[in-house]
């Protein structure tokens, strides 16, 4: 019977402390310069990947992160694990309450700010797909699947950008972050939806995979929000702090994306549902939701990203056509969209630019898209290289142009 051998746990170990210290060492480097962690991280990966480690030592990157076996396989189940756990801190984040507070405003934004990058993206990759590498005209989930990533919003690294710029707690800051809460909600059903059908599970047909959908949505924020509501303070007094409710909450994350993945829709939407009925809770207390955060953001956050680096060779795959095309129509989607959004809410001078801009930043969550795509065969690498570079370009760019627009 074949085993995870002693040298397989060595291989693994070394591969995951080396990520962990250099993916902390390049980051903390980076936030000199404000460059935002994840860009790190991925750089790490960039050099220990085949992009660089791979071209100048071809055995000691397949030793370290072998392709195929017991380490890869462990590693791969690390990464699918980290990218579920950070779309229950994403979830977290997530105040449904917020969003109606802001009322005509922020559900104007909120739509013109998918809608326009959404139809932008979607027109471009159904009737001009050689712009992205694709070959296939009228292919509807390559077209989804560009006018999603287009659309959504990295509600973690803009929380992160207004909070430098103490901009987090002002009328244009919650505008942005409500209008990004709805973004993230309604993108990832999206594309929850698109790898459910793509996966092509026949057993399943689009109007059962919808109903589970809803089901489950309607289910979790409701009926299983109120039970955790109830549950959460008996969990933080009575079990050991903060373990407990780290274990509970984690443990009911991972039942939700199990359950997600078994219908057929996948795990990442179950996490984010959970962890959206564990954030919207006026019981979880702050310092709890603070320890998950520290926990994920901390261990697993790095090991996703680093092992974007490790997939594709950036040299290889870096086409300068198609990242332009990518940056071009993030930029005029986003910016436009968000921008009429907020003329038409009721803002009427130049800030309604800064909400534009605000709203551009793919960051992180544009890349777990990308990620997701590129294993599911449902884009090319070198689209992957382009969405990952947009993503931290907008992530850049997007505090400097806020402050041009206030």
């Amino acid at each position: 019977m074949s085993h995870f051998t002693h040298n397989d746990l060595i291989i693994l170990l070394t591969a995951i402390g080396v990520i962990l210290i250099l993916s902390r060492i390049i980051a903390e480097l980076g936030r000199q310069f404000k460059f935002p962690i994840v860009m790190g991280e991925i750089l790490v990966g960039i050099l220990l990947g085949p992009t660089l480690i791979g071209t100048i030592d071809p055995t000691l990157f397949e030793k370290v992160f072998p392709k195929d076996g017991f380490v890869s396989a462990a590693f791969d189940g690390l990464v699918n694990l980290s990218v579920v756990l950070l779309l229950f801190v994403a979830g977290l984040e997530v105040q449904l309450q917020l969003v109606l507070k802001q009322g005509r405003t922020a559900i104007s934004t909120s739509f013109f700010s998918m809608i326009i990058p959404f139809a932008t993206g979607f027109a471009a990759a159904w009737y001009f797909p050689q712009w992205f590498g694709n070959d296939l005209t009228g292919d509807i989930f390559f077209s989804m699947f560009i006018g999603t990533a287009l659309a959504i919003s990295a509600l973690p690294v803009i929380a992160r950008i207004l909070m430098d710029m103490n901009l987090f707690k002002t009328n244009i800051g919650m505008l942005i972050i409500a209008s990004a809460m709805f973004n993230d909600l309604i993108g990832w059903l999206i594309f929850s939806f698109i790898l459910s059908i793509k996966s092509g599970n026949e057993s399943l047909g689009a109007g059962y995979t919808i109903f589970y959908i809803l089901g489950f949505g309607i289910f979790m924020l409701t009926i299983g929000k109120k039970i955790i509501d109830r549950s959460l303070p008996w969990i933080q007094t009575k079990l050991s702090w903060p373990g407990g409710v780290l274990s509970i909450s984690i443990g009911i994350c991972l039942l939700c994306a199990a359950f997600t993945e078994k219908i057929n829709i996948h795990a990442i939407l179950g996490a984010f549902i959970a962890g959206i009925a564990f954030g919207d809770s006026v019981h979880l207390h702050e310092k709890a939701r603070e320890i998950i955060h520290q926990f994920i953001m901390n261990f697993f956050a790095p090991l996703f990203f680093v092992s974007i680096g490790l997939r594709v060779n950036f040299i290889e795959n870096f086409d300068w056509k198609i990242v332009l095309i990518v940056l071009a129509l993030a930029y005029f989607g986003k910016v436009f969209g968000a921008a009429l959004g907020a003329y038409l809410g009721g803002i009427k001078n130049k800030k309604v630019f800064a909400v534009g801009f605000g709203m551009s930043v793919g960051g992180a969550m544009a890349i777990i898209l990308g990620t997701l795509a590129l294993n599911a065969g449902l884009i090319s690498p070198k689209l992957f290289v382009a969405l990952v570079i947009m993503a931290l370009v907008t992530s850049m760019t997007s505090a400097p142009m806020i402050r041009k627009f206030l």
